[in-house]
């Protein structure tokens, strides 16, 4: 089955947090999202809007275009 554009952008977003070595709780924190809005961003179950990412790019201090 082929990934999915959300899926994608899901998964780099949790790599990026990862490498960052901040916590799933942090940086929903830190875009004043519910933990649980920013697992179904990550697992790609949620179809983010541009808003939305710029906010999640900003918490990771990276440039939009990282997310692709």
């Amino acid at each position: 089955m082929k990934e999915t554009i959300q899926q994608k952008v899901g998964k780099r977003i949790q790599e990026i947090r990862i490498q960052k070595n901040i916590s799933q709780q942090d940086l929903a924190s830190k875009c004043n999202f519910e933990k649980s809005n920013m697992s179904r961003l990550e697992k790609g179950n949620a179809n983010a809007t541009l808003s939305t990412l710029e906010k999640v790019c900003d918490a990771l201090q990276i440039d939009f275009t990282e997310l692709f």
